[in-house]
């Protein structure tokens, strides 16, 4: 580890020492608008050098990155400061990171809006951040010119210095910033017209430097969401109700919780913004007493229209929408697969099943709100700045303009933090007491009360020729609607039927780069889940369910028609029309992971068996290509062993190999835990696992053994914190067929299953 290597993080500095004025002309009124702690006065001060709104260089040669996009763990703050650091010049040493508010000045240039998932960070984020660091060197290179005296053709920069090649003059950035030469600004067509480096001559990228969070890290000053305080503030624990959504609060009787030491008050929610229903905050002078006169509250409730649906009347609905012919709206319509079916030689139909699931991360959902004034504060580590200070400000009563977002580093997200529920019962006690609140859920309110991964159902029908080849297929998937759930009309996606906008982030993946002439998708919201189970994007999305129903349905074509699997796929990645280059590319992690896998070269025990799959995750137009060989041995109970998962994975251009290897393995370890462990229920319109007893994500002794094959071949970086969660499931479960003939098409799979399919 580098000692010379430093965070800057929040709460490191006072608040007050900068801010941005807005001004409101109707009142005249001036209102502060804090910036992220941790920035301080360093980025404000006149003698910095700022030449993007994503860095700056101070005078003693530090370059402080500002990171857009919410750490949870992923290292994608070091991941811009590195991509900065690479066309800047600067030495790794110099770099710091530090992590971005609110402030609309740093809204995603692509999406227009401070979001972190789809695996989309580094690779929507590459060129404009390379783009700004090439700028930063530019600038500096004209003022060091200036300073010597000789034309900047002829200097060089490298490692925070810039040397003129003749006469060996130098500057460091720190002696260019403190001469106040450095004054070049760029337009946005001067930045477009930058030439940036090629592969051939990175000397950052592709490096595996130290990352800059984990010092902090790992001595303790790294401040998260739950590390907050603020002087006088005062903690708030949640009582919610036994109805994922839809009770409301008939009466709270706080007699009890007014025997607690310390006890302030019992706020009951009046959420607008319609994130919560039936919540009751205690508000006390320690969290541990919060907890005390939470559990002390007598609250009654009214369950509401949700109060009896259960997992299976889920599914029994989800069923019963897939057999209309006119439910939802059709995401992919290619040729005609009716008429195709009419013609085959054999048609095949199966159902899969996934259930709903929880994100649970580690730090538990928590925030603090304060107001100055006018002016709301929250604390928070979350994942969508721009969609949750809209729902912090509709917990107020105020406008979003109001409102300052403080990012905190993550104690894990996954999608969990995409949602500001931890917000509302935050801001509304703040409000009610007159002081800063912080509220932190138990494990049980996050379990019971997560916007959890929807519970699905996939209706897959394909017909083959006479020679073996797959010539239609049409694909039906029911669900809850996540993003529609957001009200942001920008994320849904028209329909090609015409009928309106779908949720494309339920269908994602069903639109795969296979050859197949005869192509339909049809996405269907179940919304009785919609409603009773108000869903979230969970790692790996849509394509965490759609190719578990695809890559598993084809492997039972081939079967059915005696193909090899591996061989069956690759002949369908021929790359025609639309499939030009992504089935390619596909179809070269694919033969990779066999190669590194053995597969179709050992025989292995009785009992035992690979399988393969590959995806194209997260979505058509912005994929991460990656293929899994699964090695399973089947006892004859059913009971299933995972020895070994071979994942191979297409990045384009890798950033840090290190981190890339640490985000593949660990999201083939969720994969697994999601395909094998993973289940929650619904009952009487309540989760019913409350806790890690019942709620039993994958464990230490369960991991198998992990090969990783990065594929980087100098094109456009692509994502890699998600897709190989989606490879998984399906490469176990065809697995599981070749070692035991059983085929399940249910997740979690269970033991019992395995045996029935063995039986049958």
């Amino acid at each position: 580890m580098n000692k010379h290597v430093k965070t800057i993080t929040p709460e490191t500095s006072d608040l007050s020492r900068r801010s941005f004025l807005v001004g409101t002309a109707a009142t005249g009124l001036v209102l502060g608008y804090a910036g992220v702690p941790g920035i301080g006065e360093a980025l404000a001060a006149p003698s910095n050098f700022e030449p993007s709104v994503w860095y700056a260089i101070s005078p003693d040669g530090l370059v402080t990155v500002t990171c857009g996009k919410a750490d949870m763990g992923q290292h994608i703050a070091s991941t811009m400061a590195q991509i900065v650091c690479e066309e800047l010049g600067a030495k790794w040493s110099d770099m710091r990171v530090n992590l971005a508010s609110n402030d609309p000045k740093f809204n995603d240039p692509v999406l227009g809006a401070q979001i972190t998932g789809g695996s989309w960070s580094t690779m929507m984020n590459f060129d404009a951040m390379s783009r700004a660091g090439a700028a930063g060197r530019m600038a500096l290179t004209e003022g060091a010119a200036a300073s010597m005296g000789v034309p900047a053709g002829e200097l060089a920069v490298r490692d925070s210095m810039i040397v003129h090649v003749k006469s060996k003059k130098q500057m460091s950035f720190a002696d260019v910033v403190k001469s106040g030469k450095a004054t070049k600004t760029f337009t946005p067509d001067e930045l477009k017209a930058i030439k940036l480096k090629t592969p051939d001559q990175y000397s950052m990228i592709g490096v595996s430097v130290p990352q800059i969070d984990i010092p902090s890290k790992t001595n303790g000053t790294a401040k998260y969401g739950i590390d907050v305080m603020i002087p006088g503030m005062a903690y708030g624990a949640v009582v919610t109700p036994p109805v994922r959504y839809g009770a409301t609060v008939k009466s709270v009787d706080d007699s009890d919780a007014k025997k607690v030491p310390g006890f302030i008050k019992a706020v009951t929610l009046d959420d607008k913004t319609q994130t919560t229903t039936g919540w009751v905050v205690a508000v006390a002078n320690t969290y541990a007493n919060a907890k005390k006169a939470a559990a002390a509250l007598k609250v009654s409730y009214d369950g509401g229209p949700n109060a009896k649906v259960s997992s299976e009347s889920l599914l029994d609905e989800a069923k019963r929408l897939q057999k209309l012919d006119d439910s939802g709206q059709f995401f992919v319509k290619d040729g005609d697969p009716n008429a195709a079916f009419g013609t085959a030689a054999k048609v095949l139909e199966a159902e899969y099943t996934t259930s709903i699931n929880i994100h649970a991360p580690m730090e538990p959902m928590n925030a603090t709100a304060e107001f100055k004034g006018d002016i709301l504060h929250i604390y928070s580590g979350n994942q969508f700045a721009t969609r949750s200070g809209a729902i912090a400000a509709g917990a107020a009563g105020i406008d979003p303009k109001f409102v300052v977002m403080h990012q905190m580093w993550l104690g894990g997200g996954f999608g969990r933090r995409l949602d500001a529920d931890m917000m509302v019962p935050a801001v509304q006690a703040a409000k009610a007491v007159g002081k800063p609140v912080k509220v932190i859920y138990t494990r049980e309110n996050d379990m019971t009360m997560d916007f959890s991964r929807p519970l699905t159902f996939q209706k897959v029908k394909a017909g083959v020729d006479g020679d073996g080849k797959l010539v239609a297929l049409s694909h039906d998937v029911v669900s809850a609607w996540p993003t529609q759930r957001w009200g942001i009309p920008d994320f849904l996606s028209p329909s090609v039927d015409k009928k309106g906008p779908l949720d494309a982030f339920t269908v994602n993946g069903a639109d795969f780069f296979y050859s197949v002439p005869n192509h339909h998708v049809r996405a269907i919201k179940n919304e009785m889940a919609h409603n009773a189970t108000p869903s979230g994007q969970l790692r790996s999305v849509a394509p965490g369910w759609t190719f578990w129903a695809i890559e598993s349905m084809v492997d039972e074509i081939a079967a059915a028609t005696n193909q090899d699997p591996a061989q069956f796929r690759i002949a369908l990645l021929d790359g025609k029309g639309k499939n030009d280059g992504g089935a390619q590319r596909l179809r070269n992690t694919l033969l990779a992971a066999m190669g590194l896998a053995g597969y179709g070269t050992k025989k292995l025990p009785k009992g035992e068996g690979m399988g393969v799959a590959c995806v194209s995750s997260q979505e058509r137009a912005s994929a991460s290509w990656t293929a899994c060989v699964a090695h399973v041995a089947v006892a004859p109970s059913g009971e299933v062993t995972v020895k070994k998962l071979t994942v191979a994975t297409d990045v384009g251009t890798q950033v840090h190999p290190d981190n890339i290897r640490a985000q593949v393995e660990g999201a083939a370890m969720w994969g697994l835990s999601l395909a094998m462990y993973e289940k929650a229920t619904l009952k009487d319109g309540g989760i019913e696992q409350t806790n890690f007893d019942g709620y039993t994500p994958l464990r230490m002794s369960q991991v198998p053994e992990v090969a990783v094959a990065v594929i980087a071949n100098g094109e456009k970086a692509t994502g890699v914190g998600e897709p190989a969660v989606t490879v998984i499931a399906p490469a176990i479960g065809n697995a599981i067929f070749n070692a035991s003939g059983a085929r399940v098409r249910a997740l979690p799979i269970t033991a019992e299953a395995v045996k029935a399919g063995m039986k049958a």
